[in-house]
């Protein structure tokens, strides 16, 4: 089975990327997202809505750059936020479409975590480091997972095409 996971680095440029982490410190948030029927939530999220200067940002870069999505459109944006050691669960976004996460913080160090985790079969995974300003594209119906980071807030804005 041929499986979509893949990434661009320097996504955006400096003053965009900038514009981003500030209004990901800032926003508004709310309790939890549930990513199983079975599962309590987890996180915090903070919804993005078409009318903001952000939505646009990555509207118009993810048309520029991610040309297998050329065909789809945006149905949620949000900002995803985890708090350190928390544990969220595995899960799929859909059955159909793409799922786009861009990776905010702005530090990086591999033994602090913070990594999307994905199930590729039943006996392999695969890690994706959250390197700032990296966007991560991949299948909707990927088996995957956040990981927060060790000592800070994780920080990821998720976006979701069909």
């Amino acid at each position: 089975m041929n499986m979509l996971i893949d990434c661009i680095d320097d996504f955006l440029n400096e003053s965009e990327y900038v514009s981003v982490l500030q209004y990901c410190v800032k926003a508004p948030y709310t309790y939890g997202e549930t990513d199983n029927a079975d599962t309590p939530p987890t996180g915090m999220v903070s919804s993005i809505e078409e009318n903001n200067l952000i939505y646009r940002i990555f509207e118009n870069k993810i048309k520029e750059k991610i040309s297998l999505v050329s065909d789809l459109k945006i149905y949620r944006m949000y900002i995803n936020c985890f708090s350190p050691g928390e544990n969220p669960y595995y899960h799929i976004d859909g059955k159909n479409g793409i799922t786009c996460l861009y990776y905010v913080n702005p530090d990086f160090d591999v033994n602090d975590g913070g990594e999307t985790q994905f199930i590729i079969d039943k006996k392999q995974g695969m890690n994706i480091f959250p390197v700032p300003n990296r966007m991560c594209f991949f299948d909707a119906n990927i088996t995957h997972r956040a990981t927060s980071f060790r000592n800070m807030h994780r920080f990821t804005i998720a976006i979701k095409l069909r």
